[in-house]
């Protein structure tokens, strides 16, 4: 049996990562791969860090496509061998002509929620404009939405499987740039990447807007250090990169924001 009250005591997300951790010992018992539902990005993080603490059990994950927020983990035991093949997603096509009435994400995945699915079973959404949109789903739905998902907003839809390799994805928008601080303070950096007042930052980290490594952290005083990820509600993403020190014993330190 794995360790459960351990493992869980300090996970923000204890309810998933148990039911993560359930499918993990029926790997465990039955030596097949199991999967989960589609995660969230803090969800994803709390169970990756949680299975570095395994030996006996491994889970890899994957989306559809390399940059996806939301993914499936597959779960075996450590003997056996595992990739992201073994993960089954499926993509969707949602097309429409929305040329007169745009649909936003909200409004694609509020169609998908209407047919009666949960959440957890569908992944990445990726808006196409005026033609419709990309849906990543679990593969047992596919049949259930192709019959089902007619309408988005006011517009008739026709949905049907594609390839993933049809997916339309684009890259993240990159702006560079460099900062020196007098200090690594999560609003420090944070406001200099985002480009926004310090006291404007500090209040939207007490109000729970801002994430680091997708856990939320509400102490403007958080220090933040290279390698970590920095979440803005609605903003985007800030990547630290490399950190230097001064001759004034100030940090200089290198920022990618993603939108």
């Amino acid at each position: 049996m794995l360790p459960r009250d351990e493992l869980l005591k300090t996970c923000e997300n204890r309810e998933t990562l148990a039911r993560i951790l359930d499918r993990a010992e029926d790997a465990l018992r039955t030596w097949e791969i199991t999967p989960t539902d589609f995660l969230s990005p803090p969800e994803l993080a709390e169970a990756r860090e949680m299975f570095s603490r395994l030996t006996e059990v491994q889970a890899i994950s994957w989306g559809g496509y390399p940059q996806a927020e939301r993914q499936r983990l597959a779960i075996a035991r450590s003997e056996l061998p595992l990739d992201t093949s073994l993960v089954a997603v499926t993509a969707l096509e949602v097309a429409g002509n929305f040329l007169f009435d745009t649909a936003t994400h909200r409004d694609f995945l509020g169609a998908l929620l209407g047919t009666g699915i949960v959440r957890e079973k569908t992944g990445d959404i990726l808006v196409l404009g005026e033609r419709g949109a990309q849906v990543i789903v679990v593969p047992e739905l596919v049949e259930f939405l192709e019959t089902n998902l007619t309408q988005v907003r006011s517009v008739p839809v026709k949905t049907r499987r594609i390839e993933r390799s049809e997916l339309r994805v684009q890259p993240p928008k990159k702006k560079e740039m460099t900062t020196v601080e007098a200090s690594m303070r999560l609003d420090a950096i944070a406001s200099a990447g985002f480009g926004m007042s310090r006291s404007k930052m500090s209040a939207l980290i007490s109000g729970g807007d801002v994430r680091v490594n997708w856990k939320e952290v509400n102490q403007a005083s958080y220090t933040v250090k290279s390698g970590d990820l920095i979440a803005l509600r609605g903003k985007g993403r800030l990547e630290v990169g490399e950190v230097a020190t001064t001759k004034k014993q100030r940090y200089r330190v290198q920022l990618t924001r993603l939108r």
